[in-house]
């Protein structure tokens, strides 16, 4: 009968019990808390930034492409024009996610574009 109860029976868990137990820095490597979260960041970003910058060399060549095959058809030249003007645009905001990058990172401290990565040789 009283295993039953003390089956039953609240435990009462204190704030330095953790419930799950402690978690630990695998690594030798100190690190501040939300630096794995910049750095997954910046990985995603410069991701990002080259698949862009690879598909807008891509759009000017095609864009070339097609001004070059236009023919002198005022469409087809207008066509190629606009894909032109919309893949500088693209570079331009591309450049620019960069320079914004590189100024919040100026102005926190925040190692945002060139982040320090730890690894088994460092």
């Amino acid at each position: 009968m009283t295993s039953l109860i003390q089956l039953f029976k609240p435990k009462l868990i204190l704030a330095a019990d953790p419930l799950f137990g402690s978690v630990s820095n695998p690594t030798k490597y100190n690190s501040k808390n939300g630096e794995g979260l910049f750095l997954f960041l910046s990985n995603i970003f410069k991701l990002i930034a080259v698949i862009g910058g690879i598909f807008l060399i891509f759009q000017i060549i095609m864009a070339g492409f097609a001004y070059i095959s236009a023919s002198g058809d005022p469409k087809k030249t207008e066509a190629a024009w606009t894909k032109i003007w919309q893949s500088i645009l693209g570079l331009l905001i591309i450049a620019s996610a960069f320079i914004i990058a590189g100024v919040v990172e100026r102005l926190t401290g925040i190692n945002i574009i060139n982040p320090v990565i730890y690894g088994p040789t460092n």
